[in-house]
């Protein structure tokens, strides 16, 4: 019976979002000549109705740690990725646009993809290896100088609750070479919001931010060896019975 109550949950959830998406999708392109964080700020309301039907349908809440870190400067927020949930979660959530660096084919999803190109992000084409970062580095420095803030999932893609990813080094790498302090953020959304599960649970997701930490005087490998630290230590205290067994 429980199943079953999520599975049409989860269903009307998804169905919610289809036809959000569907909808929302092509009202973009009328904010398009709009001043860029006006356009920011009603694309996000896409993320925001998102949020709220997670709520509403499924029960899924949050609960926000350490906002007061967020600092009124340019930062590169390096964040925990268990799923969906926190990629939109972020984008209407913080307090200055968001700048996400992701794989250019996000681009050709019919809807979404539509939605993400009228934004300032930074599609990379993997395949060209040193150029994808050197593309990173150009179109970062200038994001974070229009007063953007760059995203990075350092583990790069979703990993399941109670593990721990390679944390890759792009996000302080970039953090180095713009002299831009980096936020660590832990998140245990995977627990409500499973990688690769139809089924959504109820619950409290608990996003924990943490202090900047300033790149000076650091190699790109040792700010990110303090970014994992503090990522993985404080998952161990919002997520203490995934990682119980370990």
């Amino acid at each position: 019976m429980l199943r079953m109550t999520l599975f049409l949950r989860s269903l009307v959830l998804m169905l919610l979002i289809g036809v959000a998406t569907i909808i929302w999708a092509p009202l973009c392109f009328l904010f398009a000549p709009l001043p860029y964080n006006k356009r920011y700020y009603w694309t996000s309301r896409w993320n925001m109705f998102v949020i709220w039907a997670a709520k509403t349908v499924c029960g899924i809440r949050y609960e926000v740690k350490g906002y007061e870190n967020l600092p009124d400067a340019p930062v590169i927020l390096l964040s925990k990725h268990q799923s969906a949930w926190e990629t939109i979660f972020y984008l209407y959530f913080m307090p200055r646009p968001l700048v996400y660096v992701f794989k250019k084919e996000i681009l050709y999803i019919p809807f979404f993809g539509w939605g993400m190109a009228l934004l300032r992000m930074i599609p990379i084409d993997r395949s060209k290896g040193k150029d994808s970062f050197a593309q990173i580095v150009e179109q970062g420095r200038r994001r974070l100088a229009n007063g953007q803030w760059v995203i990075m999932f350092p583990e790069g893609t979703r990993i399941p609750v109670g593990e721990k990813g390679k944390y890759k080094g792009g996000g302080t790498r970039l953090a180095v070479e713009t002299n831009t302090p980096v936020v660590p953020i832990a998140m245990n959304a995977g627990e409500y919001w499973p990688k690769k599960s139809f089924l959504k649970r109820p619950g409290t997701i608990t996003v924990s931010i943490g202090k900047p930490m300033s790149p000076k005087g650091l190699t790109a490998v040792e700010l990110m060896q303090q970014v994992e630290n503090w990522i993985e230590s404080e998952m161990r205290v919002i997520s203490p019975d995934a990682y119980s067994k370990k």
